[in-house]
């Protein structure tokens, strides 16, 4: 799957997860720029991500990720 159409399915899922259509999604977006991630926002956003791309993430992925580019490079990972 391209980058591009990953990034356009995180982008949806995003503006759904946090109520925000604003919502840009780049690499170096965090939990800090968007005002309601939360914890429960988080698993919310990684359930939908693992639902909308028929993947699984390992707790200890997730814990490693820092910015949505590396969210991005996991999903990469899983559908390849």
């Amino acid at each position: 799957m391209e980058k591009e159409v990953i990034i356009g399915k995180l982008t949806s899922i995003f503006k759904d997860v946090f109520s925000d259509e604003k919502i840009v999604v780049e690499g170096n977006l965090t939990a800090d720029d968007i005002g309601s991630w939360n914890s429960l926002s988080h698993m919310l956003m990684i359930t939908e991500v693992e639902n909308s791309f028929s993947i699984k993430f390992r707790l200890k992925e997730i814990s490693k990720l820092k910015n949505v580019g590396a969210l991005i490079e996991l999903v990469e990972s899983k559908l390849s």
